[in-house]
């Protein structure tokens, strides 16, 4: 378990590209936290070690946005999944079986459908522009 404090949107991606250096093909790391708290300035650093050219954004509306990279990067958006069916339609075990590193934001929308191993990275607003970050895995393997 890591955890660290983030006093900026600035900080917040450099520990994502301090965790990003950590990652290896096949990865799965999933977000927990508010609207807001962000999780998309966190995948935005670990971007910038796993695909330098990628322009990060929300996936809200496209629910996939490929980084590209060395190793295949995709970030999801599982905030308007409810069903399983709504889960298979955005291909995510297809993703899972590519070999790249997905970042998913909403996990808990998709919880039991999270392989062993899944990084989980918890982001907690405790200021205006103050997070708390806890790092770890609570389903076997991985980080933490």
């Amino acid at each position: 378990m890591m955890n660290f404090t983030s006093h900026s949107p600035a900080e917040t991606e450099k520990i994502g590209a301090q965790l990003a250096r950590m990652l290896r093909p096949g990865d799965v790391v999933a977000f927990r936290g508010g609207m807001g708290a962000g999780k998309t300035a966190f995948t935005r650093g670990m971007a910038s070690v796993l695909s330098p050219d990628a322009e990060v954004a929300s996936p809200t509306f496209a629910l996939i946005n490929d980084y590209g990279g060395k190793v295949p990067f995709w970030h999801f958006d599982m905030y308007r999944i409810t069903t399983m069916d709504d889960l298979y339609s955005t291909g995510f075990f297809d993703y899972l079986e590519m070999g790249g590193i997905l970042a998913v934001e909403w996990s808990e929308n998709i919880d039991a459908a999270l392989p062993d191993g899944t990084i989980y990275v918890d982001i907690r607003i405790t200021g205006e522009e103050e997070r708390a970050i806890t790092i770890g895995s609570r389903k076997g393997g991985g980080a933490g």
